[in-house]
């Protein structure tokens, strides 16, 4: 890639980085993942009808990673191709497709609904708002049990859903990011070690865990970094992460978490349930303050501070690329 297409993108990403941050993600606009989603949940159902076995289901499921993947990629790639002569619109789609793969406002926004519902001591709301954000079942949820399901809910969605965007959008391009936005909802919909999605969502949940390997590195460490903004020591958070970073099922999600845990000084990870099934998993950081509502606004200012902290670093790239 030309140092001029680098340049176009670290210019554009702050754009869109602002117009997430003002505007997030509306619930009028037809939002891309949205049908990409419709996408993934038609081809899981004409998958279920076609296949009968387990190693067929598997295959299928691999038929999927390449038909999202190859629309999600191609679609975005081939109009700014067609505007490649026409800066200024091809500034505004590429903009455009950047803000779509961020969610940092959209991720606040249905956190702190969740946080709202456990001030006003509403648990069935509680309950309710957090079951749109997380796959587990919230219904017999403690408060502390959905402050912990939320506040990981935003960990990992820092990753996912703001940082890994954003990295594939600066050093790749747009394409890239809404590539990665179909191989992350592929994974988010199908991913689930369970009877049901074990072997359709084995590929998804595989590539998912590529994609996002280097990305969820980069989020702990920069959420190490960020730690401050919440009365964390850096020092100390990363610690934490590198202590705890292979207690959880997935070989990425414990950067992040466990970067999250260390800052608040809180305790995050254990047993859920998904679709009826117990999930056990370990621990993740330190108890030494016990987890209350308010730990889901410092997860949320974390997770702001860790995205500006990866603009800075496009930035200083930018600056380095022009130098001289």
């Amino acid at each position: 890639m030309s140092i001029s297409l680098v340049n176009i993108n670290i210019i554009d990403l702050f754009a869109a980085v602002i117009i997430d941050w003002i505007i997030g993600d509306p619930h009028w606009f037809p939002h891309p993942v949205v049908y990409i989603g419709k996408l993934i949940a038609y081809l899981d159902e004409k998958g279920r009808k076609i296949c009968k076995g387990k190693n067929t289901l598997r295959a299928f499921g691999g038929l999927i990673v390449l038909v999202v993947g190859a629309i999600s990629f191609l679609l975005p790639f081939a109009v700014l191709m067609l505007l490649r002569n026409h800066m200024v619109l091809y500034h505004i789609v590429n903009i455009f497709i950047m803000w779509t793969a961020i969610s940092a406002r959209c991720l606040a926004v249905e956190a702190k609904k969740v946080y709202f519902a456990l001030k006003e001591e509403d648990i069935e709301d509680a309950r309710l708002k957090l079951s749109y954000i997380v796959g587990r079942d919230t219904s017999n949820l403690s408060s502390e049990e959905i402050v912990r399901a939320d506040v990981e809910t935003v960990a990992e969605n820092t990753s996912d859903g703001v940082i890994a965007p954003l990295v594939y959008a600066a050093v790749l391009g747009a394409p890239f990011a809404m590539l990665y936005k179909g191989v992350n909802t592929m994974d988010s919909m199908l991913g689930y070690m369970n009877e049901k999605y074990r072997y359709i969502g084995f590929f998804p949940a595989k590539v998912d865990d590529i994609f996002n390997f280097i990305p969820s590195r980069i989020t702990g460490f920069l959420m190490c970094m960020a730690s401050f903004a919440v009365k964390g020591n850096p020092i100390r958070t990363l610690k934490i992460m590198m202590r705890d970073r292979k207690n959880h099922k997935s070989p990425n999600c414990a950067y992040p978490e466990a970067a999250a845990a260390g800052a608040m000084g809180v305790q995050l990870g254990g047993t859920n349930v998904y679709f009826g099934e117990v999930v056990y998993k370990p621990t993740i950081g330190d108890k030494l303050v016990k987890l209350n509502f308010e730990h889901i606004k410092y997860c949320i200012d974390l997770m702001y501070f860790t995205e500006i902290l990866m603009v800075v670093l496009c930035w200083a790239v930018f600056i380095l690329l022009n130098w001289g």
